[in-house]
């Protein structure tokens, strides 16, 4: 019997149209020069790319009077006298242990600081055109650098004060667990790992502007 011959099966392609491989590099290209992530369905994990040269020349206009407080005269001694205002409103309280008073002061200094130098990004003033709106505080201090004289104080206070915390409250368990995490949750974000770091829940990563 005569063989049938089939005719090559030709396929046809777009000209427009990129290869998948193609298409993946291309993502990656462009995630690498922008926000990099760690993400999952919940939680969104990035870091803040660096500043463009425009933004740098925004920053340097004037000096950032929302960060260079830290370093005047002074500044120090403010989180001092704060500690031992709460510790005094704390025991005035009718009731209230020392147990009590100690961990009620570490927790309202942790989240008071939390939320001045890691939760709230950006400056009260409009002087630098924006350059700042994407860093929090912590960031803003000495520019950004690690380990300065005024990070290494603001970094110790927390550990001093969860140190003291724990001896006044007879290393109990429940207010040692308290307090520990309290700790912490503010002695984690100034860390040099966490710098630009950003955590996101059940949104997407913001779009650059």
């Amino acid at each position: 019997m005569p063989s049938t011959c089939l005719p090559p099966s030709s396929q046809t392609y777009d000209a427009g149209a990129k290869p998948a491989s193609s298409r993946f590099l291309d993502m990656n290209d462009r995630s690498a020069g922008g926000r990099r992530r760690r993400s999952s369905s919940i939680l969104q994990v990035y870091h803040e790319p660096p500043e463009t040269l425009e933004q740098m020349s925004d920053q340097a206009v004037v000096p950032n009077m929302n960060a260079n407080w830290t370093n005047q005269k002074g500044a120090w001694t403010i989180h001092i006298v704060l500690i031992a205002a709460l510790k005094i409103l704390y025991d005035v309280i009718p009731g209230s242990s020392q147990e009590a008073s100690w961990t009620l002061t570490n927790m309202t200094y942790m989240v008071g600081s939390y939320i001045m130098f890691h939760y709230v990004r950006g400056i009260p003033f409009d002087f630098n055109g924006g350059a700042f709106d994407n860093l929090n505080m912590w960031e803003q201090i000495d520019n950004g650098a690690q380990y300065t004289p005024t990070k290494k104080f603001l970094l110790s206070v927390p550990i001093v004060l969860f140190l003291i915390s724990t001896h006044y409250t007879h290393y109990d368990s429940t207010y040692f667990v308290i307090n520990f995490l309290a700790t912490l949750a503010v002695v984690i974000p100034k860390l040099p790992f966490s710098h630009r770091m950003r955590f996101s829940f059940f949104s997407d990563i913001p779009e650059e502007e």
